[in-house]
């Protein structure tokens, strides 16, 4: 006699999301080399895997990295919030890596893919919650996580833009710490505790814009949940208070840097006109039609989540009319200053000046139609077509019009087509022809499920047709997958030209990484690149290094020894040590033949207390800025106008957060450093704190007195030390308080 091991629904559920996770990214789990395919190059692999490599080689050497020199002319690492220096999962990628011997493309593809398994089981039980009572309620929670973790925002640009994925995943737990917190007739503060924890997790995984919209929707939410049960609207501003300070707190270790950081950037001067991108209104066609505008096409939910979350806001489920309100306005605030939603939010939303890229707005809207789509889904089951004759008429209307709309465009793009003389290019028909099929085999499958809504076979058609579009629209893609394994994408050691550089030991000196170098590998190889593509850059550096061209002033500020470009002449006296590509073309190693030292002693001062007039000077083709250095303050000593000569400044010790350096002065002089000026930074001279100026309108310089002496730079910000207490309070707490709970829970269960 055999026995059947029976499952429960929630089980059987997970254990089918797990299944179409390893079906969706089974390109990138397969062991066989042939079918392998590994996300596209670019940000992906410019900026996160680079940065990702840098987190592992200072945590693998037990350190904590404050600073990065190899990126930017040198940055505050664990402030460039995208750096996730302290992010829970980016640790325990990193923890595997060392376990497995490395470093890899591939660790932090898995990452992504664990990501958007997490969030599919989070929506999964979120909307399970929401339906609970409800007949359909399983079937509800697979739709929603469904859309959640495979329609077009999800797979579009997220895996690439990594942050941005992993601080959006939270979203579904803090809203079912609301939820649950808010079922009674008393606030359960316990609950907002979850809350606070998955807020926590998305700021530290290191997109703002992203946190911020979700900072929006809890308040939002849990002003509605408060107003639904009527709270008294202290208890709602107690409660976000709760949730904020505990989210806040677990990530103040890395937002109080990141905070400390903002105003010395580059992206602080940004106008209006630059932070009101967003998609222009013929991306609506998004809804229906994906990539028939645009190569991502975030809004892209299918069409049976389409038409699932209208059903919910149509038949006004509870809740629907709320998420139904935020799809639309963040649907508004995504066109960005195409529409005039978003001057309205400019002015009046805190926080929303700070970003550009309105478009990612697209997150709120793909997550309200995920749990609108769960809802209408688990609507269906209790479908009563004979209470409902006039409902059930107007839901087969709304789908066979959806039919006529796909049947219009396949007409207009066929006759532009044939008119065109070019019928063979058919990628938008194509389009058109598969969103009309999907159209009409939904049509066909509602029909039998408002006849028989118990019939548990239709339902299960349903999910199958849905994961049948969204897969066969976004497994895959070639915007976002190359048909390559992972070790090819990107080498873990530097390749030829620079292990040519590197091999040159008389450090430090920064490259001009602009070719050859590229993105922000110098972080990847440990080269110290004065460019890089972190969207955080130091203001003063920024305006001296002009990224975007050649420039011979930054050289000579910033130590620059080696420059990687396609001119066979540089504008300064230089030898070609090598040549090669890149993946621009051809490359060359130029090096230097009187690159400016790191550390240098000038005996001449220009004293302007403007970082402008510091610029001005600088462009001046008369001013010698080895000889005569720009302070923004006087440095309380006598220089003697440059005419002392000599002496040396040896850097004796190099490490991202401390260097010394060993000088001999013949008289009174400034010490400058091809080092940016940023808070946080500490200088001694033979163990004495002294002061550091503004030299150049960016960099660092310290006075010095005749003779010889040792001078230290350390960096150990204050916003660093008190985020720390901060975290390490609000993490215990977190943690005594689980404990706790689960005490608890054993002493009733008994």
């Amino acid at each position: 006699m055999t026995t059947r091991i029976k499952l429960s629904p929630d089980l059987t559920s997970i254990l089918i999301l797990i299944g179409l996770w390893l079906w969706f990214f089974w390109r990138l789990f397969t062991p066989m080399e042939g079918d392998q395919a590994s996300l596209e190059k670019g940000d992906f692999s410019g900026q996160f895997v680079a940065f990702g490599a840098y987190q592992y080689q200072r945590f693998a050497q037990g350190e904590i990295p404050l600073w990065n020199p190899y990126n930017n002319g040198g940055l505050p690492f664990l402030a460039d919030t995208q750096s996730a220096v302290f992010y829970p999962p980016r640790l325990i990628t990193i923890g595997l890596s060392v376990l497995s011997g490395g470093w890899t493309y591939h660790a932090l593809e898995l990452e992504m893919t664990f990501h958007v398994l997490l969030y599919s089981l989070m929506m999964y039980a979120l909307v399970r919650r929401l339906t609970l009572t409800q007949p359909g309620s399983v079937i509800g929670g697979l739709v929603a996580a469904i859309v959640a973790a495979y329609s077009g925002f999800l797979t579009g640009y997220p895996p690439l833009q990594l942050a941005l994925l992993e601080a959006g995943i939270w979203l579904p737990l803090a809203i079912l710490g609301i939820t649950e917190a808010t079922r009674g007739q008393k606030i359960k503060w316990r609950w907002l505790v979850l809350t606070g924890f998955a807020y926590g997790l998305s700021w530290m995984a290191g997109h703002p814009q992203t946190s911020w919209f979700l900072t929006y929707l809890l308040i939002a939410y849990l002003a509605y949940r408060a107003y639904i049960r009527n709270y008294r609207w202290t208890q709602a501003v107690t409660g976000i208070i709760l949730f904020g300070a505990i989210g806040g707190g677990m990530a103040a270790v890395q937002l109080l840097p990141g905070l400390e950081y903002l105003p010395h950037t580059a992206r602080v001067g940004f106008s209006y006109d630059a932070k009101g991108n967003g998609f222009p209104f013929q991306d609506l066609m998004q809804f229906i039609f994906p990539g028939m505008m645009t190569v991502f096409s975030p809004l892209y939910v299918g069409i049976i989540g389409l038409a699932l979350a209208l059903i919910a806001i149509w038949r006004r489920l509870k809740g629907g009319i709320f998420w139904g309100l935020v799809a639309v306005i963040a649907l508004g605030l995504s066109f960005g200053a195409n529409s005039a939603i978003f001057p309205l939010f400019y002015n009046i939303l805190p926080g929303l000046r700070f970003f550009r890229g309105q478009e990612r707005a697209a997150y709120l809207v793909s997550n309200s139609l995920a749990i609108l789509a769960g809802l209408g889904a688990a609507h269906l089951l209790s479908w009563d077509k004979e209470q409902w004759p006039i409902a059930t008429r107007n839901l087969q209307r709304g789908i066979l019009s959806m039919i006529g709309v796909c049947g219009a465009v396949i007409a207009f793009v066929f006759t532009e087509r044939w008119l065109a003389g070019n019928l063979e290019q058919g990628e938008k028909l194509g389009i058109a022809i598969f969103s009309t099929v999907i159209a009409v085999l939904l049509y066909l499958l509602i029909r039998e499920i408002l006849n028989k809504p118990q019939t548990l076979v239709f339902h299960g058609l349903l999910v199958a047709l849905f994961v049948f579009e969204l897969f066969t629209v976004n497994m895959d893609t070639e915007s976002n997958y190359d048909p390559v394994p992972p070790t090819q994408q990107l080498s873990m050691t530097p390749p030829p030209l620079v292990a040519q550089m590197l091999a040159d030991n008389e450090t430090p000196f920064r490259v001009d990484g602009f070719r050859g170098l590229n993105d922000n590998f110098g972080s990847l190889y440990g080269v110290m690149d004065m460019r890089g593509i972190s969207p955080l850059f130091l203001e003063g550096p920024y305006r001296l290094i002009e990224p975007e061209k050649i420039n011979p002033l930054a050289w000579e500020l910033f130590a620059v020894r080696y420059v990687y470009t396609d001119w066979s002449e540089l504008p300064v006296e230089s030898e070609i040590m090598g040549a090669g590509e890149d993946r621009y073309g051809a490359v060359n190693l130029h090096h230097l033949s009187n690159p400016r030292p790191f550390a240098h002693l000038v005996y001449d001062a220009e004293i302007l207390d403007s970082d402008e007039f510091a610029y001005a000077l600088l462009h001046d083709p008369n001013f010698d800025a080895r000889r005569t250095i720009i302070l923004n303050r006087d440095p309380g000593i006598t220089l003697d106008g440059g005419e002392s000569e000599g002496g040396t400044a040896e850097i004796t010790s190099f490490a991202p957060e401390s260097f010394t350096i060993s000088i001999n002065a013949p008289t009174d002089a400034i010490l400058s450093l091809a080092h940016p000026d940023y808070p946080g930074w500490q200088a001694t001279i033979d163990g004495e704190t002294v002061e550091i100026f503004r030299a150049y309108g960016a960099l660092s310089a310290v006075a010095v007195t005749a003779g010889e002496h040792d001078v230290r730079f350390v960096y150990d910000p204050l916003s660093y030390r008190i985020g720390a207490i901060l975290s390490l309070l609000t993490w215990g707490s977190l943690a005594i308080f689980g404990v706790a709970l689960i005490f608890r829970r054993k002493k009733l269960n008994h």
